[in-house]
C-alpha cells in the first residue's frame, strides 16, 4: 500500500515527538491530527511538516508551541447540560453513600468541566469530601485551567448551559467578572489537584468513585481507546461510575462486558 509523502511526514513527526518529548500521540485519529499539524506548519511558518519535526527537534521552544496546535480545547462549561441533569439524578445519590469521594477527569483541557463538576458537587452537598483528579497533557491548558479565568462573552452559554443542567443558583454566585473576564471562586478548586497525565502512556494513580473523560476518545485510534478504557476499570472502584462524550461510546470495546448503561443517551456507564 502506498502512502502520501504527507502521510509518511506525519508518522515521522509523530515517532520523533515519541522519542524525543515520550508525549504519545502515534495512536490518535489521521484526519483530525494532519489537519492540526497542517495548520501548525502554516502558522509556525514551516515549509512543510518535515522543517517543523526538524524544527521540534531542535527546539523544545517548538515543540511547546505545537502542542498547543495538538490539544486544540474545544470546550465550555456544562457542555451537554443532560449528561449533568443525569449525574446530579442518577449518579450523585450513589456518591452520596461515601464518606469520601476520589473524582478523575480525564483530559480536563482548560478546567471548564472541572468547575462545571466542582459547582455541582457543591450545590449537592459534595465538594468539601471530594477529591478532584484533573488531568491533561498540555502544561499550558492545566495552567489556564488552574487560574480559573475565563472570557465573559462565554459566560452567557455557560449559565444557559447551567441552567439547562439543573442548577439550583444564579450562576453569577460562582464568579466575579472584571476586565472582560470572569474569574470563578478560588473556593471552588480547594480540592483540585491539576496533574500532567497522558492516557497514552501513563499509569493509574488512584482508586476512583467516578471518572469523567469527555471527548477525548474521539481522537483516538481503536488501540489507545483500549488502553484508556482499560485504565478507567483499573481505577474505577466496584460499581464506580465512567461518564463519556455524547459521540463517544464503550459498546465495541473489549471492556463493554464490564461496564452497564446508566443513562444510554448521556453515555453515563456503571463498572459491573
Amino acid at each position: 500500500m502506498q502512502h502520501s509523502d504527507t502521510e509518511i511526514e506525519l508518522k515521522m513527526l509523530m515517532e520523533s515527538i515519541y522519542m524525543k518529548y515520550s508525549y504519545d500521540f502515534r495512536d490518535y485519529t489521521g484526519a483530525s491530527q494532519k489537519r492540526r499539524v497542517l495548520h501548525a506548519v502554516r502558522e509556525m511558518g514551516c515549509d512543510n511538516i518535515s522543517a517543523l519535526q526538524a524544527r521540534i527537534i531542535h527546539e523544545p521552544a517548538a515543540f511547546s508551541q505545537l502542542l498547543q496546535y495538538l490539544t486544540i480545547p474545544v470546550t465550555t462549561m456544562f457542555r451537554d447540560p443532560g449528561y449533568f441533569a443525569g449525574l446530579r439524578e442518577h449518579v450523585i445519590p450513589v456518591l452520596r453513600t461515601y464518606p469520601s469521594l476520589k473524582i478523575w477527569i480525564a483530559g480536563c483541557s482548560t478546567g471548564e468541566e472541572v468547575y462545571s463538576m466542582a459547582i455541582l458537587l457543591k450545590e449537592e452537598g459534595l465538594l468539601e469530601r471530594s477529591m478532584i483528579y484533573a488531568t491533561d497533557i498540555n502544561p499550558q491548558s492545566l495552567e489556564k485551567a488552574r487560574k480559573g479565568v475565563f472570557p465573559l462573552e462565554a459566560v452567557r452559554e455557560y449559565t444557559a448551559n447551567y441552567q439547562a443542567a439543573g442548577g439550583t443558583r444564579s450562576f453569577s454566585d460562582y464568579y466575579t467578572a472584571a476586565y472582560n473576564a470572569a474569574l470563578f471562586e478560588p473556593s471552588l478548586c480547594e480540592n483540585v489537584t491539576f496533574a500532567d497525565h497522558s492516557l497514552a502512556t501513563d499509569a493509574v494513580f488512584a482508586e476512583t468513585q467516578l471518572i469523567s473523560c469527555r471527548n477525548v476518545m474521539i481522537y483516538f485510534k481503536k488501540k489507545l481507546q483500549e488502553r484508556a478504557f482499560g485504565l478507567f476499570h483499573e481505577s474505577l472502584c466496584h460499581r464506580g461510575f465512567l461518564g463519556l462524550g455524547s459521540k463517544e461510546s464503550i459498546d465495541f470495546s473489549a471492556y463493554a462486558p464490564h461496564f452497564e448503561p446508566v443513562l444510554k443517551r448521556e453515555r453515563l456507564f456503571r463498572k459491573r
